[in-house]
């Protein structure tokens, strides 16, 4: 029985695929269409892609064309092709402004793009092309059921962002590039004003200044000690009571203290 079985599974799918191929092979357009269609519905996105490349140019222009476009950029969306699906959700968006598939089509064509987007480490030309899709989709459908999720990705991406921005800066102070690293320091305060890791860009601004005086000349070091001093208390102006770099902190204005007083 389970040998008549197997044989029978192995003749429907012989069977099958021979009708894919008469039809992949075959002439008849309209046919083309119904196939890629239930292969879509089916979750088959390989075969149907292989189809909707076919018909795709034959139905522009035609009342099927939008339906067959939103498969078409769907399909590269369900294979994780997400450069294709994000250019082809975009140009969806544009032919057929008025489709009641167009919100779904921005968001997806947005979430691609985040998809695309690379570690924190890597270039990032990618996440910034996302952020703004997902901030335009955000303008334009307020109301929208995947505000929620449009907003958590721009999250999140923006602190993919911040991380790299503060790795940077934190990577001149490790190679005591002082100066440099304050100065990245100050940018990245400017730039990411509510960072969740501006507790970390305040300590080592503060240790940044106190190692470059400590450091320095005779003749320079007060005046970067009391500049030290300065970042010390805008530090503890955020992170009075608590903080993960608290200690540590404290540790330097006291040693900055009692230096200033050596010059009174």
């Amino acid at each position: 029985m389970k040998k008549l079985l197997y044989l029978l599974i192995f003749v429907l799918f012989l069977g099958s695929c021979s009708e894919y191929q008469k039809v992949f092979r075959g002439e008849d357009v309209s046919a083309k269409y119904k196939v890629a269609e239930e292969l879509y519905k089916d979750g088959k996105y390989k075969k149907a892609l292989r189809l909707f490349e076919q018909i795709v140019p034959q139905f522009r222009g035609k009342p099927q064309a939008e339906r067959i476009m939103y498969y078409y950029a769907d399909t590269y969306y369900q294979l994780e092709d997400f450069y294709l699906s994000g250019y082809q959700f975009e140009r969806f968006a544009k032919s057929y402004p008025k489709s009641q598939k167009k919100e779904d089509a921005a968001f997806k064509g947005a979430k691609s793009y985040s998809h695309l987007s690379l570690r924190y480490s890597l270039d990032q030309e990618d996440t910034d092309t996302a952020i703004e899709k997902l901030q335009a989709f955000i303008n334009e459908y307020p109301e929208s059921e995947k505000l929620k999720e449009a907003n958590e990705l721009v999250a999140k991406l923006r602190d993919k962002k911040e991380k790299k921005a503060y790795e940077i800066a934190k990577q001149y102070h490790h190679r005591e590039k002082y100066k440099v690293a304050i100065y990245a320091f100050d940018n990245y305060l400017v730039d990411h004003p509510g960072s969740s890791y501006r507790e970390k860009v305040l300590y080592y601004k503060l240790e940044s200044e106190y190692l470059l005086a400590i450091g320095s000349y005779q003749v320079l070091v007060e005046e970067r000690l009391k500049t030290a001093q300065g970042y010390y208390n805008n530090y503890k102006k955020y992170y009075k009571t608590e903080g993960e770099y608290l200690e540590k902190a404290d540790k330097i204005g006291e040693d900055i203290k009692n230096r200033l007083e050596q010059f009174k």
